[in-house]
């Protein structure tokens, strides 16, 4: 099992300053996040971010929590994602969903509140594309939302066959599962609570449904089972709980500290610089 940790506060140099920080103590990844506007919270944009982190680190993955793929243009983050590939190595990874109405602010940008299923199309759309585009030769692409014709990116990734995607999907919807099922792992969202954390029972099911429909689907390769929230402050108890979600099959925790004293830059500078937590 492996473990992340989320910047969530801060300024840009200390947002960079913490990767280093967190890769030095051994975590396994390191996440900002997307939004445009969120209140008074100080915001970055996520591909700068971590672009500059890739060429301070040089072993921990990179990702956003998570990437709004449906408000994005695919032509442009096809190219944001190769930078940020090639100038770490090859350590990138891409968690997307479909994004809230309300999401970071870009319900209040124009031409950008639309409704779930035109969202859930863009996002179909755009990955389709990122495939597309990662495999280095000319291509030329039709769907609901998006067209592109004789397009051609190079270099491709520094991963093969691409840069993994990891899908939020809404657990038990087969439609959203079968999404993330399709790629290289899933962030489960509990259906009609998506804040509620899910039981070692419950991730148990998400994994041996996500096994069985790849199975059928003749996927082959390794796929992440991806869980985010806070493990408890007393070291027991955290590793009860991590032991708990590495026996129920989940490959990943993200550590993601949004509110309260524990989520200031400094509590997070502290927080990551004692190491990941273990069972």
């Amino acid at each position: 099992m492996k473990f992340g940790l989320v910047g969530t506060f801060g300024s840009a140099r200390q947002m960079v300053d913490l990767a280093v920080e967190a890769e030095r103590a051994g975590w396994d990844g390191f996440f900002t996040w997307d939004g445009i506007s969120v209140g008074e919270v100080d915001t970055f944009d996520p591909w700068t971010l971590l672009g500059a982190i890739a060429v301070r680190t040089s072993t921990i993955r990179l990702g956003a929590m998570v990437f709004s793929l449906p408000r994005r243009r695919p032509w442009k983050v096809a190219r944001e994602a190769l930078t940020v590939d090639h100038l770490s190595g090859g350590r990138l990874v891409i968690p997307v969903g479909l994004g809230a109405t309300d999401d970071g602010g870009y319900s209040r940008v124009s031409g950008d509140d639309v409704d779930r299923r035109t969202r859930a199309e863009r996002l179909d759309d755009t990955l389709a594309i990122l495939e597309r585009a990662w495999t280095g030769e000319p291509f030329s692409y039709t769907g609901a939302q998006y067209q592109v014709r004789d397009l051609v990116f190079r270099p491709r990734p520094v991963q093969r066959p691409r840069i993994p995607v990891w899908v939020v999907a809404s657990w038990p919807v087969p439609r959203s599962m079968q999404r993330a099922v399709r790629w290289d792992g899933v962030l489960p969202s509990r259906h009609g609570d998506p804040f509620e954390p899910f039981s070692a029972a419950e991730l148990r099911e998400v994994v041996a449904w996500t096994t069985e429909q790849r199975a059928a689907a003749g996927r082959t390769g390794s796929f992440d089972v991806v869980v985010e929230g806070v493990l408890p402050d007393d070291p027991s108890a955290a590793a009860e709980r991590v032991e708990e979600l590495a026996a129920a099959g989940v490959t990943w925790w993200i550590e993601s500290r949004w509110e309260g004293e524990a989520a200031t830059p400094e509590r997070l500078l502290e927080r990551a610089r004692r190491g990941p937590p273990r069972a």
